[in-house]
């Protein structure tokens, strides 16, 4: 049956509901352009060039206005060991791209009283844990549910890149875990967990998988004939783009993802099927009018404060224009679809080089498209803050470390060749915008240093990062001795990972050793308080004798896991 499905799937017409005009575009087999400025499209590739060969990755493009493709192209290989070139056919792993077709679903069931979106998670997923406030899956939308993330956790429990992750992998390590990062709805923190129980929710809701949900509700109907939710790691699959990644000694190696999870991730499609799924965000044929608006409403927090994250899509502003759009990033697959509604104008880039910021790439493309709208709105909008000269003894009154309290995190600032660097894992320089705020170079993230309130107090920052501010306060670094190292030397056991990390002192430096992965050094900050690249900041709890038993890890979207000392 299996076989047949997916047979009949390929073989499914286009509707005639779909605008033709899209549909004569985006429907060819090979790189196209149409009647637009020659100069427009020169610029375009220009931003691809460096890609555009016969021995690189690269990327497909698909530009779209008003309803039609513009101009999609192919831009580098698809697969190098067989010189197949990219073409807007080939078919990409999207990442987190496929969220917005798993929040879509729910809010469709939602629509049809299948179920309520504040309906709480375990009534159809018992598995995860009683929490004491109730998760719901509107929570798990908006990403304010507080589970920890699904990858972090399974990375920290021993699971490497290449190894197979199936839905039940995920169910059984959730059912493990008996903290939230936060309590459900107080804070926004990106996490998948909750989109793959959402895709648990369709198949126990419907009786079927999401993959053939979306299938019937959302391909077959939109003419997205080359797309699905890529359950089954070992199916093959026509004109799929292999994905690569830099490697020290070679200049490639392949980088694929071996998941049989869906719902946060692996969707399998094409730039033409993706301007598909844009244009019914106008045109509606599939959801209705009240189920896209609801896809672009975002969420709220407990406070009432709104977040720029709707339903599998972010909302913003990019040069005074209104943007909808949503990244992707697995292995050496990065991607990005982003909408300016007011222009009807959209961009899809889907890369297969882990290098590649498809995100920025999308960006550039808009900015040769938009220019005229974008000046004429920064006329509008506030002008942006400039940058500012700072003496190097204005730079080194904010370096140090900085610790916070709620997301167990330490950063280090320095000063580098005349510039402000957080440190802390990989060097990010900082660019001041004024005395005390600073961006980081690249990012979007902006650092806000805080005026003491009183006299010897130590000074604080904020780093904002899009949604609510995250308070650091200055800490003292330490520099243990080889005795109080030695003291925290020793076996700790995760029950909600069911895994073991040995901490072992050499040479003076306490290391971590795990299964499967070689040691890693672990950096002293403040008293203890440890931070990896790898495993992010471990914070050693003491007994009333001060003896150590155990420790807490932090590591992005993973708080506060707990660790107890053999």
């Amino acid at each position: 049956m299996k076989k047949l499905y997916l047979s009949l799937a390929m073989l499914v017409a286009l509707p005639s509901s779909f605008p033709s005009s899209a549909i004569a575009q985006a429907s060819s087999e090979t790189n196209a352009t149409s009647s637009v400025d020659s100069s427009l499209t020169s610029k375009v590739d220009a931003i691809f060039s460096r890609w555009d060969q016969n021995d690189s990755p690269g990327c497909a493009l698909a530009v779209i206005r008003n309803g039609t493709v513009i101009y999609q192209r192919g831009y580098g290989m698809a697969n190098l060991e067989h010189e197949i070139p990219i073409v807007p056919k080939s078919i990409f792993h999207v990442a987190s791209i496929s969220k917005q077709f798993t929040a879509m679903a729910l809010a469709i069931l939602a629509h049809e009283g299948k179920l309520s979106l504040d309906d709480p998670v375990r009534k159809y997923v018992p598995e995860v844990p009683d929490f004491g406030s109730p998760i719901t899956i509107r929570h798990c939308i908006h990403h304010t549910s507080g589970l920890r993330d699904q990858w972090i956790l399974l990375r920290l429990a021993g699971w490497r890149d290449d190894d197979v992750i199936t839905e039940q992998d995920v169910l059984d390590l959730v059912a493990r875990q008996k903290e939230l990062n936060f309590k459900p709805g107080d804070e926004h923190l990106y996490c998948n967990t909750g989109y793959t129980l959402m895709a648990v929710i369709v198949k126990r809701v419907t009786g079927q998988s999401l993959r053939e949900y979306c299938e019937t509700t959302f391909f077959r109907p939109l003419g997205m004939s080359r797309t699905h939710f890529h359950d089954d790691h070992a199916m093959i699959v026509k004109d799929r783009t292999s994905a690569y990644q830099p490697r020290r000694g070679r200049r490639y190696e392949i980088s694929i993802p071996v998941f049989d999870v869906v719902g946060a991730t692996s969707l399998f499609t094409t730039v033409e099927d993706l301007a598909r799924w844009d244009q019914n965000f106008y045109d509606g044929c599939v959801g209705g009018k009240a189920v896209l608006e609801q896809m672009l409403t975002p969420g709220k927090l407990n406070s009432g404060e709104a977040i720029d994250y709707a339903f599998g899509l972010m909302q913003g502003k990019y040069k005074g224009l209104k943007f909808c759009e949503h990244a992707g990033s697995d292995a050496g697959y990065r991607a990005h679809m982003v909408r300016f509604p007011d222009q009807k104008f959209s961009v899809i880039v889907l890369c297969n080089l882990s290098t590649m910021n498809a995100s920025g790439l999308a960006r550039q493309v808009a900015d040769v498209y938009l220019a005229d709208e974008m000046k004429r709105a920064a006329g509008q909008d506030q002008k942006p803050v400039s940058g500012v000269e700072l003496t190097e003894q204005e730079l080194a009154s904010k370096a140090g470390l900085y610790w916070s309290p709620l997301t167990q995190e330490c950063r280090k600032l320095s000063v580098e060749n005349g510039q402000l660097v957080t440190s802390l894992g990989p060097d990010y320089p900082l660019s001041p915008l004024t005395k005390d705020r600073f961006k980081m170079v690249g990012s979007a993230v902006e650092l806000s240093f805080l005026p003491s309130r009183k006299a010897g107090e130590a000074p604080s920052m904020q780093v904002i990062t899009g949604g609510r501010p995250v308070l650091y306060s200055a800490v003292q670094a330490v520099e243990p001795t080889t005795q109080q190292l030695a003291a925290c030397a020793g076996a700790y056991y995760s029950e909600e990972l069911d895994v073991t990390f040995e901490l072992i002192l050499r040479d003076d430096k306490l290391l971590v050793r795990r299964k499967k992965f070689p040691d890693r050094p672990l950096q002293p900050t403040m008293a203890d308080v440890f931070t990896s690249n790898q495993l992010g900041t471990i914070h050693f709890l003491r007994d009333k004798e001060q003896k150590v038993t155990g420790f807490s890890l932090s590591l992005g979207r993973v708080r506060k896991l707990q660790f107890q000392k053999k």
